[in-house]
């Protein structure tokens, strides 16, 4: 690896982020989940929706949310029932079970985002969230979607 790949902000990041996804792979591991089924059950949390719709949501082509929804129902989470005016659109709910796990989330994301900072105050906080949105709005432009919404928060945010 060259000094210019290993001093690369792009790398610093990728360590980051394996690091963030391995330690939430441990949490996960405790309730039963594979990284990526917590975004599903989060996504279903307010309310039941379609296939589409979660793939939508996710980011993500159709095939991976039918497997992920398949696991998730294998588990007793979630709950798959055919609908609409000719059965093809397949609704996707959260059983009770689902529900509790899906508040158990909150908990793990946050002990997580705790490992994560713990070296920032609040105000670096702040200004990371901010210049990572900044670079995904660049990556944007390469056809990556960013969701703006979370981006204008910003100045409501506390320093915490």
């Amino acid at each position: 690896m060259t000094k210019a790949l290993e001093k690369s902000v792009g790398r610093a990041l990728l360590v980051t982020a394996r690091l963030h996804r391995a330690r939430m792979g441990e949490r996960l591991n405790a309730l039963g989940l594979f990284p990526g089924q917590e975004q599903a059950l989060k996504a279903l949390q307010p309310a039941p929706m379609t296939m589409g719709e979660l793939a939508s949501l996710l980011r993500v082509k159709p095939p991976t949310v039918s497997k992920t929804i398949g696991r998730l129902s294998l588990q007793g989470l979630v709950t798959r029932e055919g609908g609409g005016r000719d059965g093809r659109l397949v609704q996707v709910a959260l059983t009770e079970s689902g529900h509790k796990t899906a508040q158990a989330l909150d908990a793990v994301w946050t002990q997580v985002e705790e490992e994560l900072l713990d070296r920032l105050d609040g105000k670096e906080r702040k200004q990371l969230r901010r210049l990572l949105r900044k670079a995904a709005k660049g990556l944007s432009k390469a056809g990556v979607d960013v969701d703006d919404a979370e981006a204008d928060g910003d100045e409501a945010d506390s320093d915490a």
